[in-house]
């Protein structure tokens, strides 16, 4: 099992899971910048730290150096019944379930190279939420080294972490009892984000995680790949709308006006929690554009290319995909198409859709295919919004790795 949230929320779940047979695993990744990471392991009986030298400080060096051959090593304790991976901020879940499903582990004395998923299973993401902050940090644009004062060049904000806490989650527990309108949004939200992972807010009744999670379908959300092609709408989320809270799909089968979008991009990040999809650009026809918001910040980068831009060959190696765009394919442009899914907390959903529809391709622009290669385009290969001038080469608002691209 996997927590994820901030540390005091993290502690207190971890707490109310701690019993025989349960191991808790922490690491602190408070002085990465300088090497070292403290780890603590906690069992019923007794708890041990220890300060672990890592050659490269850095998050993913934390997990493939120690993590993951920690996980190896107690799942071959008899005592072992459980492991409860308690995670640093810093750390993103999904990227975690990732590491310890697929990352092989290399050099253990009397163990054959593999991935720590051969020999542990990851039950479920709990994310461990104050109810009282996370919605403002899910959509405001403080950025992770601000609030950890720990500076560096992780350049990911608040929200991105807030929301990678919640969207990976199969159980939700919140913290805190805020005014019952922003519980509400809160809650309205949290649906959306994570459909069918129930919530419990531990303020109002005991902590019960455990009995939560016992109904699961036993196997982690997060575990899977990172998939741009795949429906943007996982599981089934409310479509009505909650206390302002609305999801709204938009599709267009006609490429953006890059200058266009650029203009109208920043309507996805006011009153939006996050927005994510595929984008065909005018400009870039062989490229899938992939754009993802949290809270105040942006970016768009390319996730592989177009079914149409392949071989028969290339196309061949992924007939799931092949299948599902035979549905929509155009005689002219194949499988290229707009597809976004926005969530909003205090926007406008009619606005959204009429800055979006704006910057597609107008009727005399579609006449004139010869004409889009020409056309003025911001985001180069990489963008971020906010924009900023000071670097030639924009970067993603998420840390390096965290985005499976």
């Amino acid at each position: 099992m996997v927590v994820a949230g901030w540390s005091d929320p993290v502690r207190r779940v971890g707490a109310s899971l701690l019993g025989p047979g349960t191991v808790l695993v922490r690491h602190d990744l408070s002085l990465v910048r300088e090497g070292m990471v403290t780890r603590t392991v906690t069992t019923a009986a007794d708890e041990q730290i220890a300060m672990v030298r890592l050659e490269h400080g850095c998050v993913s060096c934390t997990v493939r150096v120690d993590l993951l051959p920690l996980l190896r090593m107690l799942s071959g304790r008899a005592s072992v019944e459980r492991i409860v991976v308690l995670l640093d901020p810093a750390m993103d879940p999904a990227e975690i379930c990732r590491a310890i499903t697929h990352v092989p582990v290399t050099g253990m004395v009397g163990r054959a190279d593999a991935p720590a998923g051969r020999e542990v299973r990851i039950t479920a993401v709990v994310g461990a939420l104050d109810a009282q902050t996370w919605l403002a940090d899910a959509t405001g644009d403080e950025t992770l080294c601000e609030r950890l004062g720990t500076g560096g060049d992780d350049d990911r904000t608040v929200a991105q972490v807030a929301l990678a806490q919640a969207d990976a989650a199969d159980a939700v527990v919140l913290f805190g009892r805020p005014d019952p309108l922003d519980a509400a949004v809160t809650a309205a939200v949290l649906a959306r984000l994570a459909p069918g992972a129930p919530i419990i807010w531990a303020d109002t009744a005991p902590i019960d995680v455990a009995a939560a999670l016992a109904a699961l379908p036993g196997a982690a959300r997060a575990a899977g790949e990172f998939d741009p092609h795949a429906p943007l709408l996982r599981g089934s989320p409310p479509l009505d709308v909650d206390s302002g809270v609305v999801l709204l799909e938009f599709d267009a089968d006609r490429p953006f006006h890059p200058e266009r979008l650029h203009e109208a991009i920043d309507v996805l990040m006011d009153g939006v929690v996050t927005a994510r999809g595929r984008v065909w650009l005018a400009t870039q026809p062989h490229q899938v554009m992939w754009i993802e918001s949290a809270g105040a910040a942006l970016r768009l980068g390319p996730a592989g290319d177009w079914l149409a831009a392949m071989t028969p060959d290339e196309q061949a190696e992924d007939p799931e995909r092949l299948a599902m765009a035979a549905a929509r394919w155009h005689p002219d442009f194949g499988d290229r198409h707009t597809a976004l899914v926005v969530l909003a907390h205090s926007a406008d959903p009619s606005a959204i859709d009429r800055a979006l529809r704006w910057a597609l391709l107008t009727d005399t622009e579609m006449r004139r295919p010869q004409s889009w290669p020409t056309m003025p385009d911001p985001f180069g290969e990489w963008h971020r919004d906010p924009c900023d001038t000071t670097e030639s080469t924009p970067t993603n608002i998420v840390g390096e790795g965290d985005l499976p691209l």
